[in-house]
């Protein structure tokens, strides 16, 4: 595996892999201002018009879990490039349809193929490195990443009185034929043949097996989702809670939002530092304190002071901020695991993390639009879930610190090529 390992590493590569996986924001928010356009357009209701963001985050979630485990068997550069082949072209039919249910049926189709370009760049950065350098390129790639969810709103608000939302998909499907390109020309094969796993559904099953048996890439896994989660309640509930209760306007609204992905962005920088002295574990560790110590004080600062506008802005930049130290590194740490099943371990990992976002997002609704209780206790609820899984990690004691955290500093086993040293 090693021997793989230096062209694959290249600067040109990691910034490919974390612009196909930054197509899944813009492809998210890009549109969202033209919604009320599009259903009079289209002569459909909102609540119709809305399940394109649906048919798309379930699309995203199906295509992990069938791309990512067909990796394992097939490899990764062609399912990579084929995906984003397909996921261009219906972007062209998203811009060209004709109905409501062609529309859906293309959103649908360009969230399962993008799959390939956000299971399968975690898969060949889990090939390629191992230890603290993958939660390394893991932060790297969140920091490029948290640039998308700043720009596409922004960008959305400035292209669609011009070109309108038919223009933003004609966008979305050049940007994805551009990707088509920096994969073709800088993505090579990071799975050999001779790792390859085979037998269709019977690997498949066997794969699956494996990885959700593993306890230690569970609960790193779960870590990841339900740190998500608590960043879609607030993604969620945000535009009603800072505007309707808060008072923002649409504009100072926006620049909040900015000012939060820029901190995850900033978080993940800081991580990408310390991650080598440090090690990634201790940096989950901390990141799922801050993370909870922030949505429980929110908690209190819904119902006990009645949302003072500083302190809930200052609280929320917490908790989102926190998110840059853990989702890097719990990635990284959760396929350390199951190197034999990268692909089936980052389709899972995925596959979950957006199937709790279509969860979440009617939750946090539920009282209505001047509530914030659902957003903060939804909050609070997954960051408890995600400290829990650290702290149930952490119990396992030195063993676990040694081989994850202190490798680069003690040489200890590394967890990509001796599973078993740190597997159950």
């Amino acid at each position: 595996m090693t021997a793989h390992t230096p062209p694959q590493l290249r600067p040109q590569l990691i910034l490919t892999l974390a612009l196909l996986t930054a197509l899944t924001p813009l492809a998210t928010d890009m549109y969202l201002p033209a919604l009320p356009a599009m259903a009079r357009e289209l002569d459909t209701s909102a609540s119709t018009i809305q399940l394109t963001l649906t048919m798309f985050l379930v699309g995203l979630a199906a295509g992990q879990l069938v791309i990512g485990p067909l990796s394992d068997q097939w490899g990764r550069r062609r399912l990579l490039i084929g995906g984003t082949v397909v996921c261009a072209l219906a972007g062209v039919t998203c811009a060209l349809a004709p109905s409501v249910l062609v529309l859906l049926a293309g959103r649908f189709v360009q969230g399962f193929a993008g799959a390939a370009g956000v299971v399968l760049a975690r898969a060949v950065i889990s090939d390629t490195s191992s230890g603290s350098r993958a939660a390394k390129l893991f932060n790297l790639m969140m920091m490029i990443q948290g640039v998308a969810p700043v720009v596409a709103p922004l960008a959305g608000g400035i292209l669609i009185p011009s070109i309108g939302w038919r223009g933003v998909y004609w966008v979305l499907a050049a940007l994805t034929a551009a990707m088509v390109v920096g994969a073709a020309s800088q993505v090579r094969e990071s799975h050999p043949v001779h790792l390859r796993t085979g037998g269709g559904l019977a690997a498949f099953a066997r794969d699956a097996r494996q990885v959700l048996t593993h306890r230690l890439y569970v609960r790193y896994m779960l870590a990841f989702v339900f740190c998500f989660g608590t960043m879609f309640a607030y993604i969620a509930a945000s535009p009603f809670v800072l505007q309707n209760m808060l008072g923002l306007s649409p504009t100072v609204y926006s620049v909040a939002f900015a000012v939060n992905a820029t901190g995850i962005t900033l978080a993940s920088v800081v991580s990408a530092r310390l991650v080598e002295q440090v090690g990634p574990h201790r940096l989950v560790e901390v990141g799922s304190a801050i993370m909870l110590a922030a949505s429980a004080l929110l908690v209190v600062d819904a119902t006990v002071l009645g949302l003072p506008l500083w302190p809930t802005l200052a609280l929320l930049f917490l908790a989102v901020s926190s998110l840059g130290l853990i989702a890097g590194n719990a990635t990284a740490l959760a396929l350390a695991q199951v190197p034999g099943a990268a692909g089936t371990g980052s389709a899972v990992l995925g596959a979950l993390q957006f199937i709790l976002a279509a969860a979440v997002a009617p939750l946090v609704g539920v009282a209505g639009e001047r509530s914030a209780m659902p957003m903060v206790t939804i909050m609070m609820i997954s960051a408890a879930m995600t400290a829990g899984m650290v702290a149930l990690i952490s119990r396992r004691g030195p063993k676990v610190r040694s081989s994850d955290d202190d490798a680069c500093r003690q040489h200890a086993p590394d967890p990509v090529r001796q599973p078993a040293a740190v597997a159950r």
